[in-house]
């Protein structure tokens, strides 16, 4: 892809690779679709990096101007899907 990820400098390498990996499975939901489980275990590691909700939203926000993308809607989708199914957003 070609932009770039909405990333806070305060944050360490690991916590940018896992928000990154939160944001590449939120792609891949759009593509070709991901594991349930799985998507929601990336998830839970992305919030406890961005526990705030306002933050979250900020966050999402930018990358869905600069991707299209919807985390939001990816997660939603995600959460609303039978254990063990993979989910894709169309």
């Amino acid at each position: 892809m070609e932009y770039q990820y909405p990333i806070d400098h305060d944050w360490s390498t690991e916590e940018i690779i896992d928000v990154i990996s939160f944001f590449q499975k939120v792609e891949q939901a759009y593509d070709k679709g991901v594991d349930r489980d799985q998507f929601l275990e990336i998830y839970r590691r992305f919030k406890e990096i961005v526990p705030g909700k306002a933050q979250e939203r900020n966050i999402c926000r930018e990358f869905e101007e600069v991707s299209g993308f919807s985390s939001y809607r990816t997660v939603k989708t995600v959460k609303e899907a039978e254990s063990g199914m993979k989910v894709k957003i169309k």
